[in-house]
């Protein structure tokens, strides 16, 4: 089972998600914050981690970045969600964003199903460049 760590500092949104991803057979941890996602990260070392860039104590740009530089959490893949513009995945990409998730795509207000197929073709992307890996 894919353990998901989902950092989202909006409460309605953090839950919805949450229960969506838990239906669709992730096993899943939240954090409302920046320095909750950094404990979470270490202490949980999540398959993949959806972190949000508005967050409150620390930035999601800050979070990002310290994830990939702790040894213990830079190999874990992280895939940007966020309500800012395509413009920044290239940056976040370079900072080691795994994917960007805009959020207005995902139409979050109509339903969770749009999350859940990215989600999906991300999960087999990154397991398809991790066997690639290890037979290299």
């Amino acid at each position: 089972m894919t353990k998901i760590l989902l950092v989202e500092d909006s409460k309605f949104l953090r839950l919805a998600t949450e229960r969506a991803l838990a239906r669709a057979g992730y096993e899943v941890c939240t954090a409302g914050d920046g320095e909750e996602a950094l404990r979470a990260a270490q202490s949980k070392l999540p398959d993949l981690i959806l972190l949000d860039m508005l967050l409150p104590k620390i930035s999601g740009p800050d979070v990002l970045r310290a994830l990939k530089k702790d040894a213990s959490t830079k190999a874990i893949p992280v895939v940007v969600i966020t309500g800012m513009t395509q413009k920044n995945a290239a940056r976040l990409q370079e900072d080691g964003a795994a994917a960007f998730l805009e959020k207005s795509a995902l139409e979050l207000d109509k339903g969770s199903e749009r999350l859940l197929e990215e989600l999906r073709a991300i999960v087999g992307k990154l397991a398809g460049q991790r066997a690639k890996q290890t037979t290299a």
